[in-house]
């Protein structure tokens, strides 16, 4: 499996209670390896994906760390290392209250300058699925990035799955725009807030089933109400969420994205790999940062 996305640090500052505005709120705060692609990565190898691969691009000064990080993780990185652009960084922003939810300051950097230069054909030797972050549509030289790796993908008969990624981004982007850029996709996971944006519609299930008239499988991603599976136009399985004790949120459709993937090449059904995504989804928000455990 091939991963093409972003590389991010994240800076965690779980406060509880809310912002207090001009003046001084106590938190906790870590930094830790991040970034929605990378995520995804990690989540893959640790479902048990046989060989995961990241390309991304990310700045000098945290090369070495994040490549380290991954490798640790079992991904297989190709880092390109930006000669201008620092590696992005995210400050997530978590309510330390019941729902743990996170608010993003975004500051992409290097990681959205891939470009189709940062692109090989021989990224695809050997691999059964690519899967794309949908933070790449976000910036002109990660789209055509994107539109290079699609069509090297549908040469190759390779499947490719996408993240929308960002509901905030997407809105910017426009549905019309973010649709046909994804043509050829055969898997789209949205969270529910983008599935509805993308459609007009205002419930999940609708939007799921409009959007699986566009892209053969979709994988609405419902958070406490676990997940969606929709094809042909209708609404086909319902996976409930598994519980858990959240501490923070960040990353958790992202464990999801990379369990469903790593159970869908181990030759799952979309139903049961759904439900292998909510059990990741669940760990991930019981643990700070986007990332799974080191293995040991």
């Amino acid at each position: 499996m091939l991963v093409v996305g972003d590389v991010i640090t994240d800076v965690v500052a779980r406060h509880e209670g809310p912002l207090a505005a001009g003046t001084d709120t106590a938190a906790t705060i870590r930094t830790v390896p991040g970034g929605a692609g990378a995520n995804v990565a990690c989540w893959a190898a640790h479902e048990g994906a046989a060989e995961v691969r990241l390309l991304g691009r990310v700045g000098a000064e945290a090369a070495a760390w994040h490549e380290r990080e991954l490798v640790a993780h079992g991904v297989r990185p190709r880092l390109v290392v930006d000669p201008q652009a620092p590696t992005g960084t995210v400050i997530c922003l978590v309510d330390g209250g019941a729902s743990a939810e996170r608010t993003f300051l975004t500051d992409s950097g290097a990681s959205l300058r891939l470009e189709p230069a940062d692109w090989s054909d021989t990224l695809l030797d050997g691999v059964a699925r690519l899967h794309l972050s949908g933070y790449l549509l976000f910036s002109e030289p990660s789209r055509a990035l994107v539109t290079v790796a699609l069509e090297a993908a549908r040469t190759r008969g390779v499947p490719v799955s996408l993240d929308p990624a960002s509901a905030g981004f997407l809105g910017e982007l426009g549905a019309g725009r973010f649709l046909a850029l994804v043509e050829g996709v055969d898997v789209l996971l949205p969270s529910r807030d983008e599935a509805c944006l993308l459609t007009g519609l205002t419930d999940a299930a609708d939007a799921a089933a409009e959007l699986s008239l566009r892209v053969p499988m979709v994988v609405a991603k419902q958070g406490h109400e676990g997940a969606l599976v929709a094809r042909s136009g209708k609404v086909c399985a319902r996976v409930p969420a598994v519980p858990a004790t959240p501490r923070d949120t960040t990353g958790a459709g992202d464990a999801f994205t990379g369990a469903f993937l790593a159970a869908l090449l181990a030759g799952a059904g979309p139903e049961d790999a759904a439900a292998e995504g909510c059990r990741a989804g669940a760990r991930a928000v019981e643990r700070v940062g986007g990332r799974p455990p080191l293995p040991g």
